[in-house]
């Protein structure tokens, strides 16, 4: 008999500490359960944009390098042509011709430098969005734990911090330019192989 009662004591003791429960507040207070299903549904949207983004940041990376090794394989097929063809023909005409070579190389390198800038310019925007969402999820995630811990007592009124933006740092908007080349890096690459292109066709056609 003293067991059952023991049993029963344990039983009331954890009904009561349900009831009191942050969470089983929230179900009987109507406002507070649609706060927490709304913040709930907007966690999921939060992981669904995050999830879109990082595969779009992975496709991107794949793309710009795709295209690094497209332009790298044409220069080193396309000097080696020039330079087989420069030392098979030895006479004064191949190298008055050398801008010929020169234009079709400065052709390719334009058309890969707006491509791959292109794709660099939608790439930093995408990871500029990505973590704008990730610290809005951060907020929300934290105004979700809160309510969860609070129950009742929870402020209605109270908002997650999503959209507010710290102020960028000076040291940061002092240092713009030089996040500007860390970012288009490979852009500036490009545009440095495009410089070397009218000596080295003019050197190779006329050696």
């Amino acid at each position: 008999m003293a067991e059952i009662k023991n049993t029963q004591h344990h039983i009331v003791e954890i009904l009561t500490d349900l009831q009191d429960h942050p969470l089983m507040e929230i179900s009987e207070s109507p406002g507070h359960l649609l706060l927490l299903k709304l913040w709930q549904r907007e966690e999921h949207l939060f992981g669904s944009r995050i999830t879109r983004k990082e595969t779009r940041i992975d496709a991107l990376r794949s793309e710009i390098f795709n295209l690094c090794l497209y332009f790298f394989t044409f220069h080193v097929f396309f000097f080696t042509i020039l330079s087989t063809s420069s030392s098979v023909t030895h006479d004064t005409g191949s190298c008055k011709k050398w801008w010929i070579p020169m234009v079709l190389d400065l052709s390719v390198c334009v058309m890969m430098v707006f491509l791959v800038h292109m794709k660099l310019c939608r790439y930093w925007k995408v990871c500029g969005e990505l973590q704008r969402e990730r610290m809005d999820n951060r907020a929300l995630t934290r105004c979700v734990q809160e309510l969860r811990m609070k129950g009742v007592s929870f402020d209605l009124s109270k908002e997650p911090a999503i959209g507010n933006r710290m102020k960028s740092s000076s040291v940061e908007i002092k240092w713009k330019p030089l996040t500007w080349c860390k970012h288009y890096l490979v852009t500036l690459c490009f545009v440095g192989v495009m410089g070397l292109a009218v000596p080295v066709c003019r050197f190779m056609a006329c050696v």
